[in-house]
């Protein structure tokens, strides 16, 4: 569904829950842009949040500015474009100044209460309020990279949190966490082992994350979740999450 279908606000406002979910090392204002910057590691919490309208002069300056913000920090630029929510010349205009396209995202919400019913069953696992070592070592297996700036990153959440984990015999085979900001419980960090995979533990893990976003009296949730990830969509789709809008990002490497 394009984001020019439903309201751009709602989108905007799910997007900025979602960079306060994932706090960057600084945030930087260019007139309503978030340029957010990391040192590495998670590099989609680094990129310009742009939202709202710019003329065409307006939007070329933005964006040079943006360019010397990440070049004097020695990062590739990169941008988050939204269709209805980032400006509407922004695609072509970056695409025109040699960005190349990335990364094709849903994101999708739900009702908190729909969640908790299409997931229900025992939950094989527990919840902590801070990630725990072996929480993160699960995480970290799947996803890889260097582990010191998502840690760092974590450590940096100041919103109500929680880490939700499945074990198998003494391992954590499975994880996620969920960020509860006005009133939306956002999903984040969902990892499960390869040989977990298929056995319903992703599924715990989702299911105690929305257990956990109703007693925080978050009544709806949100994720996003790159589209050519087949089973975490399936995955989704059975807990009754649906589409809202496509995005993608723009990325151009830093040239010193």
């Amino acid at each position: 569904m394009s984001a020019s279908l439903i309201a751009p606000e709602l989108v905007k406002g799910l997007q900025e829950r979602a960079a306060r979910a994932m706090p960057p090392l600084s945030v930087d204002d260019l007139d309503g842009w978030w340029l957010r910057r990391v040192d590495c590691g998670a590099w989609w919490a680094g990129t310009v949040l742009a939202h709202g309208d710019a003329t065409s002069a307006d939007l070329s300056r933005r964006i040079g500015f943006a360019e010397e913000f990440y070049t004097a920090h020695g990062a590739a630029t990169r941008f988050q474009v939204t269709p209805g929510a980032s400006p509407a010349e922004l695609d072509a205009a970056l695409a025109e100044r040699g960005y190349r396209r990335e990364y094709s995202i849903s994101l999708q919400s739900a009702v908190t209460s729909s969640v908790v019913a299409r997931t229900a069953g025992p939950v094989r696992g527990g919840l902590d309020e801070r990630p725990t070592d072996a929480w993160f070592e699960a995480w970290h297996a799947v996803h890889g990279g260097d582990p010191g700036p998502e840690w760092d990153m974590l450590s940096r959440v100041e919103l109500p949190s929680v880490y939700a984990s499945v074990v198998d015999g003494n391992r954590v085979v499975a994880v996620g966490r969920a960020v509860v900001d006005s009133g939306w419980a956002g999903v984040f960090s969902m990892a499960t082992l390869p040989e977990a995979r298929g056995q319903g533990a992703a599924a715990s893990v989702l299911a105690a994350l929305a257990g956990w976003a109703g007693s925080q009296r978050a009544g709806q949730m949100y994720l996003q979740v790159v589209r050519d990830n087949a089973p975490a969509l399936r995955l989704y789709e059975r807990a009754g999450f649906t589409e809202l809008c496509r995005y993608h990002y723009r990325t151009r490497e830093h040239i010193s």
